[in-house]
């Protein structure tokens, strides 16, 4: 059986990048309309054990499969969309904007004859403040609300073993809404909270249950309480700063 994969050179990535990308264009040619590298190993932060992520577009009509498979030592992504397809994912705002935009945002050509994926790279970052505010008025009422309802009723109930994964939920919600009230994008998920504390506007509190977050001493059931109503008196506040209502006082129909 093979052990989990050694630590792997860029050297070595890059060469089996190559073979992933000829092979894919030995395959299926002129249906390829570009080929890029995300994540990561495209920005050069990669580690090790990093995860290979590529993006191929095809002709509008052309569905090709994807792959994500285990090509020892490597993990390989492939995703596959047709150009319509990727337009409307870069062009889409949605609570996850934060975290997805830089996959496009940081796409590395590795084929690309007709230069398209200059246009798709910009696409994420024009997006609307209009369509960023709607979708933080409703991430707020769809997940942020009610965890802050679960983790109340956790409290009240006694039920503290919740209490932990609620403050880790409501800590990564705050941090997608960080991302899109400073139309700002995480370079990756594993340093998604630090990148988060170096952003400008963000609820009061957010530091605080983050650094809770982060070192794991989640077991102090009256402490990690007292930051989650903290950050949430925070989240309220930081919303009538931008002037972002989620709440209503007549029945909406």
């Amino acid at each position: 059986m093979l052990p989990y994969p050694a630590a792997t050179t860029r050297e070595a990535k890059m060469e089996i990048i190559d073979r992933v990308t000829q092979r894919l264009l030995d395959l299926y040619g002129d249906d390829i309309l570009a080929i890029g590298l995300y994540g990561s190993v495209a920005q050069g932060i990669d580690g090790p054990y990093s995860d290979i992520e590529l993006r191929v577009i095809t002709k509008d009509g052309v569905s090709l499969p994807g792959h994500e498979f285990i090509y020892h030592p490597f993990k390989i992504e492939i995703g596959v969309k047709q150009k319509h397809e990727a337009w409307r994912s870069a062009s889409a705002v949605d609570d996850a904007w934060a975290i997805k935009a830089g996959a496009y945002v940081h796409l590395q050509a590795l084929y690309d004859p007709q230069h398209l994926l200059d246009e798709l790279r910009a696409l994420p970052l024009q997006a609307s403040d209009e369509a960023i505010r709607d979708v933080m008025r409703e991430f707020m009422i769809w997940e942020a609300y009610e965890t802050m309802g679960k983790i109340r009723n956790s409290k009240q109930a006694g039920n503290y073993s919740y209490l932990p994964l609620g403050a880790k939920d409501l800590a990564w919600q705050s941090a997608k809404l960080i991302g899109l009230a400073n139309r700002a994008f995480y370079n990756t998920r594993a340093r998604t909270f630090e990148e988060s504390l170096q952003m400008p506007s963000r609820p009061a509190g957010y530091e605080e249950l983050v650094e809770l977050v982060m070192s794991g001493q989640l077991h102090d059931a009256e402490l990690v309480y007292a930051r989650c109503e903290q950050i949430w008196t925070g989240l309220n506040e930081w919303y009538e700063e931008l002037g972002i209502e989620y709440r209503v006082k007549e029945l909406p129909f």
